[in-house]
């Protein structure tokens, strides 16, 4: 599984999934798109791991994953329970030229995408009158798809306005954000994320990890497991493979000056690691940013 999931969106800016059951197909790993995800889960339960926090997933969540965001769904008792979703991928640009009409909605978008503070993780007021809305909508994108991909972005993005729309009004209504779980293993887990975030640009040392929770090493390596669902060796490579594509879009920097800044200095095992992991070389990627423009 790559770390990078495109959807396409070079060729088409939005990708649009809606009712989804991924019961029998889904993979638990750290990955990132190049757009903003909007993921509304309609069945199914377990935790998102999202920068350096830990939420819990329901019927009715909704989560807006930014760009290039870095994230891990959990879903448990797969597969004795269902898990089905809708998951919009889009490019923010696209979306923010179309509220140019609709200042406020326009500001809402614009927080979603890139306020730091701004809650990523929501509840619909009413699931059931939510999927009525989502369903309205999908013979209307189906049909668009026969006109022609300039007419089915029209349609796409006519859709997440009222999307959109109805997102804010929930959020309005209430304005307190999806609680964190409270079990100790999770406060840990969270603490262990914090430090990662603070130190993955230099060469890793277990013992440092383990010091700053106040754990032995052995402890520390299942504490994670046990609440991320990932190894610390995952995550800090995914961390670090994420922040290396920021990078390579977002700077003038060399490649081997760009793998030393994510704590991987030894350049062969960095452009290795790489393209395992994103599909493509670090210089290949660099330079699809010639084309994609919609990072700020």
């Amino acid at each position: 599984m790559k770390l990078m999931n495109y959807m396409n969106l070079n060729v088409h800016p939005v990708q649009l999934s809606f009712f989804k059951d991924r019961t029998h197909a889904f993979e638990e790993v750290f990955h990132a798109h190049q757009g903003m995800e909007l993921l509304v889960v309609h069945e199914g339960t377990g935790i998102v791991v999202i920068e350096q926090q830990i939420v819990e997933l329901a019927p009715g969540s909704i989560f807006c994953f930014r760009p290039f965001q870095l994230h891990r769904i959990r879903i448990h008792n797969l597969p004795e329970d269902n898990y089905i979703r809708s998951l919009f991928v889009l490019e923010p640009a696209i979306l923010e030229a179309a509220l140019s009409a609709f200042p406020s909605l326009r500001e809402f978008l614009m927080k979603l995408w890139k306020d730091p503070l701004m809650p990523q993780a929501f509840r619909s007021e009413s699931l059931a009158e939510l999927e009525v809305f989502l369903r309205s909508y999908v013979p209307r994108l189906d049909a668009a798809k026969e006109r022609g991909p300039e007419r089915l972005l029209e349609e796409q993005t006519l859709f997440l306005t009222a999307f959109l729309h109805q997102l804010r009004t929930d959020s309005e209504k209430h304005s307190d954000s999806v609680p964190h779980l409270s079990v100790k293993s999770t406060s840990t887990a969270e603490r262990m994320l914090a430090w990662i975030e603070a130190h993955y640009m230099e060469p890793f040392k277990l013992d440092e990890l383990a010091a700053s929770v106040h754990l032995t090493p052995n402890h520390v390596s299942a504490t994670f497991h046990q609440s991320i669902g990932s190894t610390i060796t995952e995550y800090l490579t995914a961390r670090r493979i994420r922040q290396a594509c920021w990078l390579l879009r977002t700077t003038d920097m060399s490649v081997q000056d760009i793998g030393e800044a994510v704590g991987l200095g030894n350049f062969s095992y960095f452009c290795q690691l790489f393209k395992k992991h994103v599909g493509f070389t670090p210089y290949k990627f660099k330079g699809m940013s010639a084309y994609t423009n919609f990072i700020e």
